[in-house]
């Protein structure tokens, strides 16, 4: 072992340490394991989810009811019901949340649980979190890095740093010069893994101070966004709320200073404003939403994790995607090749003779092979020799078959100091086959001037291409001459050609970035490869690529969207590119599958790992997982995501709509002296029971035909944009006038100042009206037979809704429990025919706003 006296590290004597200064290390450093941030109270958690406005309303109408309950002997049953669904909500909030924080355990996992360390002059085998700074430890191949440290003595060392970088080749380790500078050459890092050779390496850091544990770091300090939908809907609430105060103080006051009213009754009239104003169902409609979104994401090979993620990702403005494995088939393939004879050519055409020759040699000077195990694909070997197998099966060749021709005799196997492999080979003369392939510029041909140029001029187009170049030299040599002489046997090397390799893109992606393009969704890539593969890849697929520059923050910002391939990112930098994307209020759906990856992951507002190789850290991080690792599939959660949102925005429009009504129903009856047409039981049925019931089933309608045409919905767009204001106000209008109007007939029309009559006309109308509306609702087409078939469950919920109030209106209990009465005919007659005319103005409105649209396509300048 060296001296290392100019080590930019104290040196451990080649003994180990002793067990003092272990003691002394540990005492000072702390276990080498990482350290998970506080988790959140679950007295918290349940705050947060009562501080919602929406809770709040609630709550407060709860407070009201039991006052009444306790002082006026007012009843439980406003009490129970409203409590029940506010415990409902709040229930399902936590367990959407139940299993958010499960990165860091995920990394922890990724801790060895042993390592073999030298202590006191011998070596031991010791649990890792007992590593310390100092510490000798031997690698060799298929062995954990426990710690960052650097390497002492190597042999042919090369590790999988993937879980860090995101690259998916091996790095080639050398061990530390004494006096040099200390590079990621020779060091090696917790968590990575070795792929072959042996080394001794001294840990510099452990636990949170290892390159693994700034990751881990990040992830404690990365904090998620709340989802547009989230926020939409609690400004949705705020406004109802707004609404909810200033009536029930209008309502207030004048049923005390106008009507005389006590104050028992003056607060009853304020809890049933409270109830008219709070669409219960709500969140429980638009949980069901994303719930069924998940199971057909889930259909499509999109496993949600999040369930609120199920809207966000039909939202995303920008998906930044890893090029490897998800843009790509994550497959390198022999895309072209060059000899001599036949010039520059592609796989895909007929083979050359020269070509047939080439590719043989290379199955003869291979060791991978791909077997067929239960059906499925194992393949054993590096990523450029499988490539060489599978380019023989193409042409029906398997490598036993060259070799059974062909027997191998020796063999001189890959060096990373050489960069190539030789095999020597039998062949039927007597003779001997060298064949050798290795690196372009390491393989000593023979003075060929010529062919020499000519496979210069094919490597550097190769390169450009952004293919891996690999070269294929062989020579014959008599039977007698050793074959244990590898520089004797390597020298003036025939040129049998090139070939060059790439991980090619997916089939299926060139149509889905055209798809997220149309839809109004920018993408970008994001590798750890190089910028050149990066590149070829991207303008290959479609994503544009202006190219790649150290940028600062603010430069970083001034251009984001401008940038559509990152090179050699670091978790870091990931984290900066979703955050300066986010800063431009943009949603940002980011994926990976890398420990490297995992913070940013966390930090997009919708993080997608890869199910097939993904890290365990990167899917607990993730929102949503791929069990294809496929780029389509994202596009595809984006279509079911955008259908969601808009069956939530349905949702929105059948609720909320007729919540205004009841507000202003309320309000407007107490202006005219009239009183309160309904009672908060009343309300909480047509708002629970008629309303929530049919709507339950909203979630189950398909997604409109243009949802993939239209730009993404902004994160600073209102809840009532594209339209969905102007329908509420048409609907609360319609049903306000509908409503006060069937009230004064009832009352004082059919009957002389019976309240009960003209309070159960309205019941019945606003109960039934609502319901039945729900058609012209929920699809944005005119109606028409489909329109009616399309979801056969919504039909059945509304029967189910429609038989609740007719039984609620006519069986004697049921209609004494709320306080209604027997009907005559001709308030039946009137009540048929009111329950249709919402439908029909809806119908009417929408038709005007189509045809709105039309004019404003055809003139955009109106």
């Amino acid at each position: 072992m060296q001296n290392y006296q100019n080590a930019p590290f104290k040196p451990t004597p080649e003994s180990g340490l002793t067990t003092t200064v272990v003691t002394a290390q540990t005492t000072k450093f702390g276990k080498n394991e990482l350290v998970a941030a506080r988790p959140v109270p679950l007295w918290r958690k349940i705050w947060q989810h009562m501080s919602d406005v929406s809770s709040l309303v609630l709550l407060f109408a709860v407070g009201l009811a039991t006052y009444l309950a306790l002082a006026q002997n007012g009843g439980w049953t406003k009490t129970i019901v409203i409590g029940a669904i506010l415990v409902i909500n709040v229930c399902i909030g936590l367990y959407q949340e139940a299993s958010a924080e499960k990165s860091l355990a995920a990394l922890k996992s990724m801790s060895l649980p042993t390592a073999t360390v030298r202590r006191n002059g011998d070596t031991q085998t010791i649990p890792a979190p007992e590593i310390v700074p100092g510490d000798l430890v031997i690698l060799k191949a298929g062995d954990q890095v426990p710690a960052d440290a650097v390497v002492l003595t190597a042999t042919n060392l090369a590790v999988d740093e993937a879980v860090l970088t995101g690259e998916s080749e091996a790095v080639e380790k050398s061990a530390y010069q004494d006096g040099a500078e200390l590079t990621d050459d020779s060091q090696v890092f917790a968590g990575t893994a070795v792929t072959a050779g042996t080394a001794t390496i001294q840990v510099l850091t452990t636990g949170m101070a290892t390159e693994l544990g700034q990751i881990a770091g990040l992830l404690n300090k990365t904090k998620q966004r709340a989802t547009p939908l989230q926020g939409r809907l609690n400004r949705l609430s705020s406004w109802l709320t707004t609404f909810a105060v200033l009536g029930g103080i209008t309502i207030f006051a004048l049923s005390v200073w106008v009507q005389n009213q006590g104050l028992a009754d003056s607060l009853m009239i304020g809890v049933s404003l409270a109830v008219a104003a709070v669409p219960e169902t709500l969140p429980i409609i638009v949980t069901i939403s994303l719930s069924h979104g998940v199971r057909r994401m889930a259909e499509r090979n999109a496993i949600m994790r999040r369930v609120s993620a199920v809207e966000t990702i039909g939202s995303v403005d920008v998906i930044a995607s890893d090029k490897t494995g998800t843009l790509t088939q994550n497959r390198m393939t022999i895309t072209k090749y060059w000899t001599p004879n036949s010039g520059i050519q592609t796989t895909e055409e007929p083979l050359t003779s020269a070509g047939q020759k080439l590719m043989r040699y290379l199955g003869l000077a291979t060791n991978a092979e791909i077997n067929m195990v239960d059906g499925e694909e194992q393949a054993i070997g590096d990523a450029t020799e499988l490539a060489v197998v599978r380019w023989l099966a193409q042409h029906d060749l398997e490598r036993p078959e060259l070799e059974t021709a062909m027997p191998r005799l020796a063999e001189d196997p890959f060096d990373s100091t050489k960069k190539m492999m030789t095999t020597v080979h039998q062949l039927d003369d007597g003779q001997r086959l060298v064949i050798v392939k290795g690196a372009w510029d390491r393989l000593p041909f023979a003075d060929d001037q010529a062919a020499l140029a000519a496979g210069q001029t094919a490597h550097d187009t190769f390169g450009q291409a952004a293919l891996r170049v690999l070269a294929v030299g062989y020579r014959v040599i008599p039977a007698e001459v050793t074959t244990t002489d590898w520089d004797e046997l390597t020298t003036d090397l025939q040129l049998a050609g090139l070939i060059g390799l790439i991980d090619p893109p997916r089939p299926e992606v060139i149509p889905a970035i055209q798809a997220a393009k149309d839809a109004g969704i920018f993408p970008v890539m994001i590798t750890g490869d190089h910028l050149m593969t990066a590149k070829a890849i991207a303008t290959e697929i479609g994503i544009l690529t202006p190219g790649l520059k150290a940028l600062s923050d603010d430069e970083l910002q001034a251009q984001i969207d401008q940038i559509a391939v990152y090179a050699r990112v670091s978790p870091s930098d990931k984290i900066r590119i979703v955050q300066a994307w986010q800063r431009l209020n943009k949603t940002v759906a980011m994926t990976g599958d890398g420990v490297n990856d995992a913070p940013a992951l966390k930090a997009a507002d919708v993080g997608i790992a890869m199910g097939i190789t993904g890290t365990e850290v990167s899917k607990e991080a993730a929102d949503m997982v791929l069990t294809d690792d496929n780029f389509a599939t994202i596009i595809a959660a984006v279509k079911e995501g955008r259908t969601v949102y808009q069956n939530i925005i349905k949702a929105v429009e059948f609720l909320v709509g007729v919540n205004f009504a009841q507000i202003f129903l309320m309000v407007g009856a107490v202006l005219f002296g009239w009183g309160a047409p309904l009672l908060a039981e009343q309300l909480l049925i047509i708002n629970v029971l008629a309303d929530g019931i049919p709507g339950f089933f909203i979630s189950q309608e398909p997604g409109e035909p243009q949802a993939m045409q239209q730009p993404p919905v902004a994160n600073d767009e209102s809840i009532l944009a594209r339209g969905l204001g102007q329908r509420l106000f048409v609907r609360a209008a319609t049903f306000t006038v509908l409503t006060l109007g069937i009230y004064a007939l009832g009352r004082f029309g059919l009957a002389n100042d019976q309240a009960s009559i003209g309070m159960t006309m309205v019941f019945l109308v606003l109960a039934l009206g609502s319901m039945i509306d729900i058609y012209a609702i929920k699809d944005r087409r005119p109606l028409s037979r489909d329109t009616f078939t399309r979801n056969p469950m919504l039909n059945r919920g509304l029967l189910i809704g429609i038989l609740v109030v007719l039984a609620i209106a006519i069986v004697p209990p049921f209609r004494n429990f709320f306080s209604l009465v027997t009907l005559p005919a001709s308030a039946w007659l009137i009540v048929l025919v009111a329950t249709l005319i919402p439908t029909a103005v809806l119908e009417l409105n929408k038709r005007w706003q189509a045809r709105q649209r039309e004019r404003l396509v055809a003139d955009p300048a109106e």
